[in-house]
This record gives C-alpha cells, structure tokens and sequence, in this order.
C-alpha cells in the first residue's frame, strides 16, 4: 500500500511530466527514496477531460521503480495510439484529470469465472494472435458482467472473438490494482 504522501508524489511527477511532454520542453528530473516509490512495479497512468478518456498507457513489467515507470507512463498516455487523430493537447491541460493505477504482479487463472472478482481484479488475455488488458475499474465504470468484461477485453483489446478467453490456448491472468487520481485531493 502507498502512503498518501507517496501518491501524492506520483501526481505530482505525473503531473509535471505531462505538462512538459505537451510543452515539448524537457522532462522534469525526478528522484524518490520511500520504499512504495522505489520498489519495481507496473503501473497505468490514464489522462480524462471532462470524463472522457484522452490517454491510458501502462506496463506489467516491473523493471523501473514506480517513480520512473509513472514517468514513463504518463510521456505515453500523452501520444496514446487511440487518439493520433485528436491528440492531448497544452491548451486542455488545465482540465486534464489524472489517475495512476500501481499494478499488482499478473497471476495466471485456471477459471476465470471463478477465480475473476469484479471491480478488484483486472484482467490481461493472451493468445497465439494478441493480447489485451482491462484495468479493474473498467468492469465498475461499465457495469459489465463477468463474462462481458472477458469477452469485451478479447475482442476489443485483444482482437480475438469474443468467447476466445475460454480457449485453452488463451491464457488470462489476473491482477489488482491500488487507484489513485486528482480527483480525490
């Protein structure tokens, strides 16, 4: 668990990275020594005007401190592929709202229906073909039931049909979660 001070700090690196790789200035240098900044961990960073999505770009992999991956996440989820055509702009920063997602170590599942709790777990699906992942508060802010939030993530992020999580050539890991955004304070 992070301290409040801890997400506090990731806001702020956030924050000012995003800033900067709108500014197109460079990058602010960033340090941290708390033990929930420093320890390796996947992160998600997710960028919303008004509620409406303008970037969401993460990692699994806990290779960086946490610090330097929500850095890395958020100059990401600036230039997110989804919105090449209506990119993040400096002129809507001020309305930017910011949520990181500190990410849990995937665990592969035998039964994703059993073993899947909406809202807690999130979920990553691997095929032969593709994979795709769906942050825990998707299945909350869609009010999705268990198996549409499996079938909406294989073939909407990870472009397979929609009952391919049931393939046993298709692994799907679970994972949780500590959400944290401005909105909170």
């Amino acid at each position: 668990m992070l301290s409040d001070s801890e997400k506090k700090t990731l806001l702020r690196i956030a924050r000012e990275t995003v800033k900067a790789a709108l500014a197109g200035t460079p990058l602010p240098i960033v340090t941290a020594d708390s033990p929930g900044l420093i320890t390796p961990c996947g992160a998600f960073v997710t960028l919303k005007n008004a509620g409406r999505l303008r970037g969401c770009i993460g990692t699994f992999g806990a290779r960086a401190p946490l610090y330097r991956t929500v850095q890395q996440m958020a100059v990401a989820a600036t230039r997110d592929p989804r919105f090449l055509g209506n990119p993040v702009t400096a002129a809507e920063l001020d309305r930017i709202q910011i949520e990181i997602s500190a990410l849990s170590p995937l665990e592969k599942t035998k039964d994703p229906m059993a073993e899947i709790e909406l809202g807690r777990h999130g979920i990553c699906i691997e095929g032969p073909y593709g994979s795709g992942c769906f942050l825990p508060q998707v299945a909350t802010e869609t009010g999705w039931s268990k198996e549409e939030f499996l079938s909406n993530c294989a073939a909407h992020k990870a472009g397979m049909p929609p009952d391919a999580w049931k393939d046993p050539n298709v692994t799907v890991y679970r994972f949780e979660a500590e959400v944290f955004g401005e909105a909170e304070g």
